[in-house]
């Protein structure tokens, strides 16, 4: 059985009058388990050289399995300040990388038709990025072949 962990720590000295120090700490399960994610798309470093959108984990659009369900990480590796990446589910935008932000978060493609997440580029001179979803989904996703 496969064991990932992710730890998340916050801490500032001059946020609010009283120093912040958050940290948690969460083993990575399948749905309704103490069984860990043992499945992964495999981390991806890629050079985004066009502002059009890239979907980074393509999946069979009729997956239904509510059971399945996934931790996604998105990080945009950029130095510029200037240089984000937009990410959006479906027709929602949810948000802006900037240069060294990440994202991670829980997500299903249970309703994969409406929930697909999508990464824009702010530039089309080149942005360095980094993907990888561990997940329990089992034959859902499009094999680069047939896509």
């Amino acid at each position: 059985m496969a064991t990932t962990t992710a730890t998340l720590t916050l801490t500032s000295s001059d946020l609010s009058s009283d120093a912040l120090s958050l940290s948690t700490t969460k083993s990575c399960y399948k749905a309704g388990t103490t069984e860990g994610l043992d499945e992964t798309t495999g981390l991806v470093k890629a050079y985004l050289r066009e502002t059009t959108p890239i979907d980074p984990f393509p999946v069979v659009k009729d997956a239904t399995n509510t059971a399945e369900n996934g931790k996604v990480y998105i990080a945009n590796l950029s130095t510029d300040d200037t240089e984000y990446l937009i990410i959006s589910i479906g027709d929602a935008v949810i948000g802006r990388l900037y240069a060294g932000d990440f994202m991670w978060m829980p997500w299903s493609p249970k309703l994969a038709h409406v929930s697909d997440i999508e990464i824009d580029p702010s530039v089309g001179t080149g942005i360095w990025a980094e993907w990888i979803c561990i997940h329990n989904f089992k034959d859902i996703y499009v094999d680069s072949a047939d896509s």
